[in-house]
C-alpha cells in the first residue's frame, strides 16, 4: 500500500486530543508498527463504510449517488456490472437504500404488509458495520409496522404505535432494503412494495415541532485511491460520529498514543507505520484464506453481526467487510464463497470450463430463496456478459433443464455451452472467478447449512469440465 507519509503524520494527529510528550517518546518503531497494524484492521470497515456513504449520499456528481440523507432511494432494478460502489453486490433483490443522519433526532421507518411468499428484509447497519437490527419476513413477519431508529445516547420514551426501537452505535447509519424479484415481469409488484417503505423524523411522526437541525458537515472527498493514501485521515474524520464502546477504549487509546508519537516522527517511525498497515492487510487476507470453514472447496463462515457478535474481534469485522461489506447475519443469509476448486486450484474462466451439480432433492435448504452469483475475481464486481445474466437463482428453476436423474447442473464458463444448456449457463469472466452462493433465510433444522461448516447440507463441489 503506497502512503503519503506526511498525510499519515498529520491525519493520525487528528485522532488525539492530548498525550504528554513523555508518553510519546516512549513509543518505539516496533510499537508504532504494532499499533498501526491493529489500527488498520480496526479502522478498515469504518473507512470502507464512509466511502460508500460518500458516494451514495454526499457526492451528487458520483455515478453511484442515490439520495440525500434521510431519503429512501428505491431501485426498480437489480444491480449490474455498472454498480461499483460496493464489492460483491447482490443482484437478486432490488435494493432500496436509505442513509440516516440521526444527529438531530431519531427516525421512524414504516413498512407495508408484504405477502408471505415474497421475501423482504430491512437490514440496519451502522458506521461500525454492526448489523444492529432487522425488519422483514424472518425478523418481524409480513405485517405492516412502524419502527424507531435512534442514535447513540438517545434516552427518550418509546412512542405509542412503535413496534420496536433499534439503537445505532453511530450517528450515521445505512438502512438496506432487499425485496425479492421473482422474474423480470415481476418488477411492478416489487415497485408496489417499495412504495410502501417510508422514513420520517420522530417529530413528524408525533406531529410535533422539529428540533434544531444538526450542523452542516464538510465531508472529505474519497475514492478508492484516496482511501489507501489517506486512510488515517478518513478514520480520524469518522470516529467522532461513533462514540467508543467499552471494547474500543483500548484501541482508541493506542491510536492516540501513535498520533502523539508521529508529531515529530523519524523516518524510521514513519516506515514502521507503513509496514504495520501492510501487515494488517496481509492478516485480513490470510483470515479469509485460512480461517473460514472449507466445504467442498467453498469457504463459509459467520462473519456479520452486531456489536456483541464481534465483541472486539476487529480482524473478523475487517475480514467480513473485505469479503463483502454489508452482508447479513447467518440467520438471515449464508454466503459460501469460492475462488478455487476443492484441490486449491484457482478458478479461471480464461483457462477452463466448470460445473456445479446439485443432486436430486438436494438444492439449498432455505425458507426464502437461493442463488449463485458470478464476480470478477480481481475486482469482486459483477461482470459484463452477452446475456446480461449475473446469477442463477431458485426463481429461475422452472426455465432450467434438469438431468435425467433429477439433478441440476450449472455451467460456469465464459462462452456459451450451447443452446440446449444455455438456460443453465452462468457466464464467467475471461480470467479469475469469484463465486458467491447466497442462501436467504436458511432453514435451521436438517437438512441445513447451519451451523455454518457443521450443518447437514453442504454446497456441492465445483468441478473442472474438459
Amino acid at each position: 500500500m503506497k502512503l503519503t507519509l506526511l498525510k499519515v503524520l498529520t491525519s493520525v494527529m487528528i485522532l488525539v486530543a492530548s498525550v504528554t510528550s513523555a508518553r510519546a517518546a516512549d513509543l518505539t518503531p516496533a510499537e508504532a508498527k504494532a499499533i498501526a497494524e491493529e489500527g488498520f484492521i480496526y479502522g478498515l470497515p469504518i473507512v470502507m463504510n464512509y466511502a460508500v456513504m460518500y458516494e451514495y449520499s454526499v457526492d451528487k456528481s458520483s455515478r453511484q449517488y442515490k439520495a440525500p440523507f434521510n431519503q429512501i432511494k428505491n431501485e426498480a432494478r437489480v444491480f449490474t456490472y455498472e454498480d461499483t460502489a460496493i464489492v460483491t453486490p447482490n443482484s437478486d433483490t432490488p435494493y432500496s437504500l436509505l442513509w440516516l443522519d440521526l444527529r438531530a433526532e431519531p427516525y421512524v421507518l414504516s413498512v407495508p404488509t408484504v405477502p408471505k411468499e415474497r421475501y423482504y428484509s430491512v437490514m440496519l447497519c451502522d458506521g461500525n458495520t454492526f448489523n444492529y437490527g432487522y425488519i422483514g419476513q424472518r425478523a418481524t413477519g409480513p405485517e405492516a409496522g412502524d419502527y424507531l431508529v435512534v442514535g447513540p445516547g438517545w434516552k427518550g420514551k418509546t412512542p405509542a404505535g412503535i413496534k420496536k426501537v433499534f439503537h445505532s452505535t453511530t450517528q450515521f447509519s445505512l438502512v438496506a432494503y432487499r425485496t425479492q424479484l421473482f422474474n423480470p415481469q415481476d418488477m411492478p409488484n416489487v415497485v408496489k412494495v417499495q412504495s410502501g417503505y417510508k422514513a420520517q423524523p420522530l417529530s413528524a411522526y408525533l406531529k410535533k415541532p422539529a428540533p434544531p437541525a444538526a450542523p452542516a458537515i464538510d465531508f472529505p472527498k474519497i475514492n478508492n485511491e484516496l482511501a489507501k493514501t489517506e486512510f488515517w485521515e478518513y478514520l480520524a474524520f469518522a470516529l467522532p460520529f461513533a462514540p467508543p464502546g467499552p471494547e474500543e477504549v483500548a484501541i482508541r487509546a493506542k491510536l492516540e498514543k501513535l498520533a502523539a508519537a508521529m508529531k515529530n516522527a523519524t523516518p524510521e517511525m514513519k516506515a514502521a507505520v507503513v509496514e504495520g498497515m501492510k501487515r494488517g492487510e496481509e492478516k485480513i487476507k490470510q483470515y479469509l484464506d485460512t480461517e473460514m470453514k472449507t466445504i467442498n472447496g467453498w469457504k463459509a463462515g459467520s462473519l456479520f453481526g452486531d456489536r456483541a457478535f464481534y465483541n472486539g474481534n476487529w480482524l473478523l469485522r475487517a475480514a467480513a467487510a473485505t469479503g463483502g461489506i454489508y452482508g447479513n447475519d447467518t440467520v438471515e443469509a449464508v454466503y459460501p464463497m469460492a475462488r478455487t476448486l476443492n484441490n486449491g486450484e484457482t478458478l479461471d474462466g480464461s483457462k477452463h470450463n466448470y460445473a456445479i451439480t446439485f443432486p436430486a432433492g438436494q438444492l439449498p435448504p432455505v425458507h426464502a430463496f437461493w442463488s449463485v452469483t458470478m464476480y470478477d475475481g480481481k475486482t469482486q464486481f459483477l461482470i459484463k456478459n452477452p446475456i446480461n445474466r449475473y446469477l442463477i437463482n431458485s426463481p429461475m428453476l422452472p426455465g432450467m433443464k434438469k438431468n435425467a436423474d433429477g439433478s441440476l447442473t450449472l455451467y460456469i464458463q465464459k462462452d456459451s455451452p450451447g443452446a440446449d444448456k444455455e438456460p443453465n449457463w452462468l457466464p464467467a469472466p475471461d480470467g479469475p472467478i469469484y463465486l458467491v452462493m447466497r442462501l436467504y433465510w436458511p432453514k435451521g433444522t436438517p437438512p441445513s447449512i447451519l451451523p455454518v461448516g457443521e450443518g447437514t447440507w453442504q454446497p456441492p463441489a465445483i468441478v473442472k469440465v474438459e
